[in-house]
């Protein structure tokens, strides 16, 4: 019985790796898209990322609703055993 437990773990683990690698191959590539886009924008980009107004009026802060959602959310993905593999 501890053999199938092991098995499974092995199974999790190779799973996990693939997904780390994966998702470190699309942090690489969006890093590099990020740079040419930088690049490409120049100057332009500096005076938008410097600026300290707020964009669409958005504060960053969410609402009571979204707050309950989120930790709904988190509740959920609490209880679950499922790996998603992206």
């Amino acid at each position: 019985m501890s053999g199938n437990r092991v098995e499974e773990l092995e199974e999790t683990v190779t799973e996990l790796q693939a997904t780390v690698a994966g998702l470190t191959d699309e942090l690489v590539e969006t890093k590099e898209r990020l740079h040419a886009v930088e690049d490409h924008l120049g100057s332009d980009l500096d005076d938008v990322v410097g600026s300290s107004d707020i964009v669409d009026g958005d504060t960053g802060t969410s609402t009571d609703a979204e707050a309950k959602e989120s930790e709904s959310n988190d509740e959920e993905s609490a209880g679950s055993d499922e790996i998603i593999v992206a």
